[in-house]
């Protein structure tokens, strides 16, 4: 059995919660959860998802101000942000395993708040083209960072649970999205929703490296220079289990994002009557009380799905981490008939209920997943190994879901119209969902056949 540990002893001093903010001393594994450290990891990653998502809300005035097709907002939602986040991703998980990751996470959060606002100036598909893509690189530097900071902030044995912490951060920045960019665009207009939403960021990146430390410090004796790329790279891609786990998880982005990007358009246009009648009792707009009931769906059952798959995953991988990977194939598996159902259900409320069960099936497999990958790489290769993981699911996931739902939707509306179009491109997103439980499936096998408990630490 490998151990990736980087202490001599399997107990240590235990990690600091904020405050204060200092070096963990070398030699030492972390004993205790380090809640103040997670909550402010959540609060970044939140806000993450909250400049990304809130544009989902935000596609039908868009659309009809800069006059866009469907498939030209795929590009804008899914292609133009996975554009530079995919190619930014391995530098920047690179430049994460050599430098400060603290004020790496402090850089990006600026970065991708700046953009959010300049996408309230653009006038333009290509200008709003350009600004998603800058959205997209400054998030590239989050992830890679904080997972691995997260590996070595928490012992071993709660790493699932300290990943979906921070992967909570989803629903959360999905919900204040969704209800907070319904709220601003049916008042202020969507303009300003963009600039409302970038600026608790700036706020944030000041406050990120006074608040949070370094565990590395100066343990250059203590954790061996950082592998190179190209050799970190075949390393992590000679293990076929990490490939299909890889592959997996983009199909279940696919599904996800396609199913995301237009989930506010599939309620507007489909279920147009009911919204305005329910809006109408409610004495708000209905773009305001979607967005709003779009969020608590998000955030509620996917925050649930999100906790309690980093729980319980914790507890049926703690003999064998294969569970981890088989944990994931049964929640994808769950999901892809509920995906479906959302886009296909005739009345809205029982869209609702499907659309929040495909999510939180869909979420159940976020710790786990990370629980393994981070698991698998040894500790100088864990920003490397989170970066390929992200490549695959944004070059699959981010970058094709959202744009094969829209230029689909605009050619099925030539023959079907454009709400059963639009019906039926989000209602396939369920066949690439149902192929990565399938290939979470295979990995299990592969998993076993590899004798990969993945070590240790």
């Amino acid at each position: 059995m490998r151990s990736d540990t980087i202490t001599s002893s399997p107990d240590g001093i235990v990690v600091p919660t904020l405050p204060p903010a200092r070096n963990v001393a070398a030699g030492a594994v972390p004993t205790r959860f380090p809640l103040g450290i997670m909550l402010m990891m959540m609060l970044i990653y939140t806000l993450n998802f909250f400049d990304r998502q809130i544009l989902t809300i935000l596609v039908e005035p868009i659309k009809a101000d800069l006059l866009l097709s469907d498939g030209q907002i795929g590009a804008i939602t899914g292609l133009a942000f996975a554009i530079l986040y995919t190619a930014a991703g391995m530098p920047l998980a690179w430049l994460a395993d050599r430098t400060n990751r603290v004020r790496l996470i402090a850089v990006a959060l600026a970065v991708w708040s700046v953009f959010t606002i300049a996408c309230g100036f653009t006038r333009s598909f290509g200008q709003l083209l350009l600004t998603r893509v800058g959205v997209g690189v400054g998030e590239a530097g989050c992830t890679p960072a904080a997972h691995s900071l997260i590996t070595e902030y928490v012992p071993r044995e709660r790493r699932a649970l300290a990943l979906a912490m921070y992967q909570m951060g989803v629903p959360l920045g999905s919900l204040t999205g969704l209800a907070v960019g319904g709220l601003l665009v049916s008042s202020l207009g969507w303009r300003w929703a963009f600039f409302l939403a970038g600026a608790p960021g700036l706020v944030l990146a000041a406050i990120v490296p006074l608040v949070m430390h370094e565990p590395r410090g100066n343990r250059a004796a203590i954790v061996p220079d950082p592998v190179p790329l190209g050799p970190g790279l075949k390393t992590l891609w000679r293990r076929k289990s990490f490939v299909w786990i890889c592959i997996g998880s983009g199909f279940s982005a696919f599904a996800f994002y396609g199913l995301s990007a237009f989930s506010g358009s599939l309620y507007l246009r489909t279920h147009a009557t009911e919204l305005a009648a329910m809006a109408a009792d409610a004495s708000m707009a209905p773009t305001a009380l979607l967005g709003i009931v779009l969020g608590l769906i998000v955030g509620v059952m996917g925050g649930l799905g999100t906790f309690l798959g980093g729980f319980l995953s914790d507890r049926v991988a703690r003999g064998n981490i294969v569970n981890y990977v088989l944990f994931c194939a049964v929640a994808l598996t769950l999901a892809a008939p509920l995906f479906a159902g959302a886009a296909l259900a005739g009345g809205l409320v029982l869209s609702f209920a499907f659309f929040g069960g495909a999510l939180f099936c869909q979420t159940l497999s976020y710790g786990p997943v990370y629980a393994a990958i981070q698991t698998v790489a040894e500790p100088r290769m864990r920003g490397m190994a989170v970066a390929l993981q992200l490549l695959v699911v944004n070059l699959v996931g981010l970058a094709l879901g959202p744009l094969f739902v829209g230029m689909t939707s605009d050619h099925l509306t030539a023959t079907l119209g454009p709400i059963h179009g639009l019906r039926s491109a989000i209602a396939l997103v369920a066949v690439p969902m149902l192929l990565s439980g399938l290939m979470f499936t295979h990995a299990t096998r592969l998993v076993r056949r590899e004798d990969a408990t993945f070590g240790g630490d």
